[in-house]
């Protein structure tokens, strides 16, 4: 092997070594920016209708950063099938880079693209178009309650 290609072959080995490690850097750089994360952040929200309250914890994507932004909120929730409330927002939420999810569950605040609104789950549901946005902290037995009333959601 000549010299050349023998310092070619370093200069190879050695930039492949670099980029391998700058990867998970790279990688670790961008936590907390993954659109579609489920990461829980210290953003907690109240939402509270019918003498009822909701809290919840936002995940780390820019759907939900987009939301909190937005609060307080004065709305309406209301039942839309047999598995949801939901409450439609002033103006549509940021989809930058959303992506889909996997493991849907009741408890999760979500919110679904075409019409613009949250849905608040509190039976199975398996739907295209939703941002997860969060999950209940402490249960959701207040969405059981049937009916149609002014809602408030805030920060805590």
């Amino acid at each position: 092997m000549s010299m050349t290609s023998q310092f070619m072959s370093r200069r190879a080995v050695l930039g492949g070594a670099l980029a391998a490690a700058a990867i998970p850097l790279l990688a670790h750089g961008q936590e907390g920016r993954d659109p579609a994360s489920q990461e829980p952040t210290d953003v907690r929200i109240r939402i509270a209708f019918n003498d009822l309250t909701l809290t919840a914890t936002l995940y780390d994507n820019p759907s939900a950063r987009d939301l909190a932004s937005m609060l307080p909120l004065n709305l309406r929730i209301e039942d839309y099938g047999e598995n949801e409330k939901i409450i439609h927002l002033p103006r549509k939420l940021t989809e930058e880079a959303s992506g889909p999810f996997g493991n849907e569950r009741p408890g999760d605040l979500c919110y679904f693209k075409p019409w613009g609104n949250l849905a608040l789950f509190y039976a199975d549901y398996r739907w295209d178009g939703l941002i997860r946005l969060g999950r209940f902290d402490n249960g959701f037995d207040p969405l059981l309650v049937r009916g149609e009333f002014p809602v408030r959601i805030e920060r805590i």
